[in-house]
């Protein structure tokens, strides 16, 4: 199996190691192979050291929002222990998911002094979960208690997914798994367990594998043969920018101040109505008629997806709701460095929304 730069104990990546392989494309050519038909999960984006500047700006956002991430942390944690019989086997959806199931870990150490499992595992638009990793989990703990983790949600296409996967593993035979997910936030109303609705920053968006343990995006592709775990590369070339552990830490020691709000906001939101409605999909259907999109694949709304289309993608245009850019100064900055266009956006319920250009193709 693979391992990245997170101490052990605190995950188990179900990943086969993929590190000696070439499998890094060019943005244009990843792009033109995902619009001739290849999922994207087949190759890698080439991943970068982020500028001095950007990791100065990065440092700064996290130190700015981790007061109230430590909070959301808190308050999703102490749900999930509620919706889990206090005994949640905690699976992070690669990669965005790792270091919020490693945070959700932390808490209900901090908070319970209960050690909870935690795995990760891929998840790939299109081709669904990874069996070969649920099989494992399954054959370990009570399929009961599983409760898949994510960073945060957008329209709700890996939801969706993660929802149909489980259906399929359980008609093929395998336990039925519960398709509840739990994020830090939830704008597109996608998740019943949550730390907030709202559309915040969650600084690791604002990297790739430095903030992720150094893995890279999940690989499946004819590597992955039956009987192996989905795929990813360890890129440790790039540890002198890692900020996978300042991350974690960061966060982590705010705990201890944010003890009584926790406690004072997780009964009343999850007493309160958790219904998955789905609403901010009525936002990405406007946006792609009034700027005649082909598909809603090429809208990405919020602020974790806008920042992965300006860092992986061909971005077009950057919607901003303008009383929220005092909060993405990352995103403005991104925006400046790729020559795209920031757009004042007002009427929307996320805090920004990020367009792929429309000849682009259709990767998650």
């Amino acid at each position: 199996m693979l391992r990245g730069s997170y101490h052990p104990d605190e995950v188990s990546f179900l990943l086969t190691d993929l590190s000696g392989h070439a499998l890094e494309l060019s943005l244009h050519e990843r792009e033109k192979a995902v619009q001739g038909g290849r999922n994207y999960a087949e190759m890698l984006p080439i991943e970068f050291a982020p500028s001095a500047e950007y990791l100065a700006l990065f440092d700064a956002l996290l130190g700015q929002f981790a007061p109230q991430l430590a909070e959301h942390v808190g308050v999703v944690t102490e749900m999930a222990l509620a919706a889990r019989r206090q005994r949640p086997v905690l699976v992070s959806l690669a990669r965005a998911g790792t270091p919020v199931g490693i945070l959700m870990r932390r808490w209900a150490l901090f908070s319970r002094k209960i050690e909870l499992p935690h795995y990760s595992v891929s998840i790939v638009r299109g081709r669904g979960i990874d069996t070969v990793a649920l099989d494992y989990i399954a054959a370990r703990h009570d399929p009961r208690d599983v409760l898949f983790v994510d960073g945060w949600t957008g329209k709700g296409a890996i939801a969706t997914e993660l929802t149909e996967a489980l259906a399929a593993y359980a008609a093929a035979g395998g336990p039925s798994l519960p398709d509840d997910l739990a994020v830090i936030a939830d704008p597109g109303f996608c998740s019943t367990l949550f730390g907030t609705r709202q559309d915040i920053l969650v600084p690791s968006a604002c990297l790739n594998s430095t903030v992720c343990g150094l893995v890279s995006r999940t690989v499946l592709n004819d590597l992955i043969r039956p009987g192996m775990f989905h795929g990813a590369k360890v890129y440790s070339e790039l540890a002198a920018a890692d900020r996978s552990a300042q991350f974690l830490d960061a966060i982590s020691e705010h705990f201890p101040r944010v003890v009584a709000a926790v406690a004072e906001r997780w009964p009343a939101a999850y007493a309160a109505d958790r219904s998955v409605t789905f609403a901010g999909q009525r936002a990405v259907r406007r946006v792609q008629a009034e700027f005649d999109l082909p598909s809603q694949h090429l809208v990405k709304p919020g602020a974790g997806e806008a920042t992965r289309v300006l860092i992986r993608r061909l971005p077009w245009l950057v919607l901003v709701r303008p009383d929220c850019r005092a909060m993405l100064e990352h995103l403005l900055l991104l925006a400046k460095e790729r020559g795209v266009e920031v757009v004042d956006f007002p009427d929307m319920p996320y805090s920004c929304i990020g367009l792929v250009r429309p000849q682009a193709g259709d990767d998650a």
